[in-house]
């Protein structure tokens, strides 16, 4: 007689509320509701201020009593202040200049010490050591005393003294100059470093061991494996040269507007202005670089399902 077999009863599924990636969405919601909160409290009314600022008239200090008078600081800004558009010029001939330096300077370095070589991790923490030290106040304060000058100092020994006398006074300028912003670059690159070292150990060795056996050079595995597969991270690391570029500790242009609120006529309101011209620049140029490498970054996904597709037929 045979016995039949009962069949195992089926998992019962359990109801949720909630999908994974809404699960994932509260989850990072939750790690960055501090800084949300602390923009709610210590942000939004100094805008809020700024804003109304920039398009009053103060008429009484002790209560900010003002009257509004529209667009009137900002084209006194743009149109009268002889000192705002130089010094705006100036600043951003100077990110322009700086970031794709420290864009550059991090990807190689981040490449190099992603190889398996000695004393890998004490060169990892050496360069983001410059970060923890230099920044804010503590940044402002170094440079105030030459940390910049005095880490490649010329005197030192770097470039012999007859060189530099043969050479002359403008020649040893030059080359102080450009050690100075080397130095300034190299202190930047610390998170841009992290950040592409994060890129680079996510990129598969499969690809790179498959190009290898295609017969691919080290030049052609750089352009056409490492730089689109960290397309992504180098969006992310432009985008934060830029604002650290824009809101360094030295910046001229910043300085100009603390001096413009706080001098001998205060002038709240033309500050305000600069501020916020100055910032809705940055946004715009910011909103452009995305756009711009967001197309990049889906052009090269679109090429590599395409390649895809041609290797599975």
């Amino acid at each position: 007689m045979d016995v039949p077999i009962e069949k195992p009863p089926k998992p019962k599924k359990r109801f949720s509320l909630l999908s994974m990636s809404n699960r994932h969405k509260l989850e990072g919601l939750f790690f960055v509701s501090p800084f949300i909160i602390g923009a709610a409290l210590f942000f939004i009314y100094p805008l809020y201020m700024s804003i109304r600022l920039s398009v009053g008239s103060i008429t009484n200090i002790v209560g900010l009593e003002m009257d509004f008078v529209g667009i009137e600081n900002y084209v006194h800004v743009l149109l009268v202040d002889t000192e705002f558009i130089p010094t705006f010029l100036e600043v951003l001939q100077t990110t322009l200049t700086r970031v794709p330096l420290v864009v550059i300077f991090a990807i190689l370095i981040a490449i190099m010490i992603n190889r398996d070589i000695a004393c890998r991790g004490f060169f990892r923490t050496v360069f983001f050591i410059p970060f923890l030290l230099g920044a804010g106040v503590v940044m402002d304060q170094m440079l105030i005393q030459g940390v910049d000058l005095q880490v490649l100092a010329l005197d030192g020994g770097l470039i012999p003294y007859n060189l530099l006398f043969y050479l002359g006074s403008d020649i040893a300028e030059m080359i102080t100059t450009f050690f100075a912003m080397l130095v300034q670059i190299l202190w930047a690159t610390g998170v841009p470093i992290l950040l592409f070292l994060s890129g680079l150990q996510s990129i598969s060795d499969a690809l790179y061991e498959s190009a290898v056996i295609d017969g691919a050079t080290e030049w052609e595995k750089f352009w056409k494996i490492t730089i689109p597969m960290i397309a992504p991270t180098m969006l992310l690391v432009i985008v934060f040269a830029l604002v650290d570029s824009f809101t360094n500790a030295r910046n001229p242009l910043l300085e100009l507007i603390q001096y413009r609120a706080f001098s001998d006529q205060v002038a709240f309101e033309r500050a305000s202005a600069m501020g916020w011209v100055y910032f809705l620049f940055i946004l715009l140029l910011l909103g452009a670089v995305f756009l711009v490498l967001k197309a990049y970054i889906a052009s090269g996904s679109a090429e590599y399902d395409h390649r895809k597709k041609v290797k599975r037929r």
